[in-house]
């Protein structure tokens, strides 16, 4: 599984934090997400998809 984001297009809403804080992170100070683990295992899987599909601004994208 690979976990891609970009930083240019998060709003700092925090939803993937709340997913799956293994793998995720947010800066202090904007809210930008901090990708944790790019290649996290799979039992993840669930939550992490789960992120992608929380994310607002549809910055992460799920790979597997």
């Amino acid at each position: 599984m690979k976990i891609t984001v970009e930083e240019d297009r998060c709003v700092g809403a925090g939803q993937c934090v709340l997913a799956a804080a293994e793998v995720f992170d947010q800066r202090e100070e904007d809210g930008i997400v901090v990708l944790l683990d790019a290649n996290p295992s799979d039992e993840l899987a669930t939550r992490l998809r789960d992120a992608a599909a929380s994310c607002p601004a549809m910055a992460i994208t799920v790979a597997e």
